[in-house]
């Protein structure tokens, strides 16, 4: 295809899953009507961000891959005949969790999976407590409209995924995202921590010759724990094009949008600019290092 349209769904969230399910649902049927073929959610869409504190109740969240959540949007794929790139908390057996995109076909099959691979343990952030890191790697995953290259949240700020994603043919970079600001920072840092993450997917965009598509959440979620006084998600979900243009860009509140989106400028872009052509693979054996002494 040489354009796909996208839906973008930046919503916040509050305590029952239930409930957020039913609010994307809605907005899902509301980007579907207006056209969108492809229709990307935020990271752990269907809880509060839970990662905020440790607490083994949390795992009561976490369900299997086929499961319920799974048949709910694989049955709203189907029914629209849209793409629908989840994110999910993944019980893989007992004891074992992952953080996990679930990408469905246009017939409501699962295209595919992405299990998380950088898993960040920062205040507020506590997320290795919860989640393995992903054993799946890069892959693309194939659907009736393109290659999607999903990863998730801290792994957009690497490079080499997105790299890997581009070199196994991926068409388009998708990241569902949960970022946002604690109340303590100045609205300089908080300028400085959104261009920073803006510019870095950007990067990716330039570097491989592709669309990027970041959809984060919004909204404001205490912290149970009161240590804290919770974190303001920032929202600005965009989607930029292969030379890092700015094709969409949202604020803050709660926002659907339908853009569309050529994959076809890729190729026209890789011509101009062939990074990959010049890359020098015969010199890049030390990148698998943690660091060079």
């Amino acid at each position: 295809m040489d354009t796909i349209k996208v839906g973008i769904i930046q919503q916040s969230n509050c305590a029952d899953v239930e409930n957020n399910k039913q609010k994307l649902a809605k907005n899902i049927r509301d980007v579907a009507s207006r056209g969108a073929q492809l229709i990307v959610l935020q990271e752990l869409h269907n809880s509060l961000y839970f990662c905020q504190t440790e607490s083994t109740e949390k795992f009561d969240l976490a369900e299997s891959i086929p499961g319920p959540s799974t048949e709910f949007y694989g049955k709203l794929a189907a029914e629209l005949g849209v793409v629908i790139v989840t994110s999910l908390f993944e019980c893989r057996a007992k004891g074992l969790y992952h953080n996990t995109a679930v990408v469905f076909d246009s017939d409501g099959s699962i295209a595919g999976k992405y299990r998380k691979m950088h898993i960040p343990d920062d205040p507020a952030y506590y997320e290795k407590f919860y989640f393995t890191p992903g054993d799946i790697g890069f892959r693309p995953i194939k659907t009736s409209l393109g290659t999607l290259g999903v990863q998730v949240c801290w792994d957009q700020w690497y490079p080499e995924g997105a790299r890997l994603m581009a070199l196994r043919g991926a068409d388009i970079l998708i990241y569902p995202t949960a970022i946002g600001w604690e109340s303590s920072d100045t609205p300089e840092e908080k300028s400085r921590q959104l261009e920073a993450w803006q510019t870095v997917q950007r990067g990716h965009a330039v570097a491989n010759g592709l669309p990027v598509i970041t959809v984060n959440r919004s909204g404001h979620e205490p912290d149970p724990s009161g240590m804290t006084n919770g974190i303001s998600f920032w929202g600005h979900s965009f989607i930029a094009g292969p030379q890092g243009e700015f094709l969409a860009h949202f604020g803050e509140a709660e926002e659907n949008a339908v853009i569309e989106v050529s994959l076809k400028r890729s190729e026209t872009v890789r011509q101009w600019w062939p990074f990959l052509r010049d890359r020098r693979i015969d010199e890049y054996s030390e990148i698998t290092k943690r660091f060079i002494d």
